[in-house]
């Protein structure tokens, strides 16, 4: 039975993971398409993406019920741009690994492999990157956002989303997107994970002295709605607030060299494949 039709006993839908579909080569992309697809500024936007994620109310039951924010927030996010940088970037060997190390997590997951939220989940960190790119300074995204798009097309595959449910333009992205925002409800599951997330108790030192600033980039980043939804406070002080962080990160991206901007995913990727040859996790 081939890979693409291949379901595992127990999972609740989608298919396993093509390796020859959920990455797409790097060659034949230009110098700066590469550039920007390894940049790190959509860090800046993973809490975002997160909060959006368990805007869903099945996606937040699934978290809760199996996530470990509490105890380690900063892992949590290593793992997500890990992901993103091997399905995006490396080669088809990292995607497979990648998306091994995903299917592996999902297992005892109720409704992991929805396919619908699957697809929800990969669209909130394209979304979130764009937003990202464009809040902290990189604008030449605008100009290769439909590259970009088409190059996030196989994060969706590796969370077993059919290449056919990708939105194959911008313009049918922010339909999707519209669309999919008017359905979320924010419940007490995602509130839960929410104060897990912002206000680890147990993170290292250097977690918990970022924390505030990340917590006022990840609220401002939010649609109203949900914002409102969440129980976040949003006046003129906050507003504020979150502006002056902007504009600070903007200066520091600023000043900061490319190669810097481009090395945090290819070493989260190296750890990846250490930790699978140590733990024997994919074979």
């Amino acid at each position: 039975m081939s890979a693409e039709r291949h379901v595992r006993p127990g999972r609740t839908g989608g298919t396993a993971h093509d390796p020859h579909r959920a990455s797409r080569p790097t060659a034949g992309r230009d110098r700066e398409l590469r550039d920007l697809l390894a940049d790190s500024t959509p860090v800046a936007a993973g809490g975002r993406a997160i909060l959006l994620q368990i805007a869903d109310p099945v996606v937040a039951a699934g978290v809760r019920r199996h996530s470990d924010f509490a105890r380690r927030p900063q892992q949590r996010l290593a793992h997500t741009l890990a992901f993103v940088s091997a399905v995006v970037s490396g080669t088809p060997a990292d995607a497979a690994l990648a998306a091994a190390f995903v299917d592996r997590a999902h297992v005892p997951v109720a409704g992991a492999d929805d396919v619908d939220r699957q697809l929800w989940v990969a669209a909130t960190l394209f979304d979130s990157a764009r937003l990202a790119h464009r809040r902290f300074g990189a604008e030449r995204f605008g100009d290769r956002a439909e590259e970009v798009l088409a190059a996030y097309a196989p994060i969706g595959t590796a969370l077993r989303v059919p290449p056919s449910r990708w939105p194959g333009s911008v313009a049918a992205f922010d339909r999707y997107w519209s669309e999919s925002l008017d359905r979320l409800t924010v419940t007490d599951d995602a509130r839960g994970v929410v104060r897990d997330l912002l206000h680890p108790r147990a993170a290292p030192w250097w977690v918990r002295v970022a924390m505030p600033l990340v917590r006022v980039v990840t609220v401002g980043m939010l649609p109203d709605r949900l914002r409102a939804e969440y129980g976040f406070a949003w006046g003129p002080r906050e507003r504020r607030r979150y502006e002056r962080a902007v504009r600070r990160l903007r200066a520091v991206r600023r000043v900061v060299p490319g190669v810097l901007l481009r090395l945090p995913g290819p070493l989260l990727v190296r750890a990846m494949r250490r930790a699978a040859g140590k733990h024997h996790t994919v074979r």
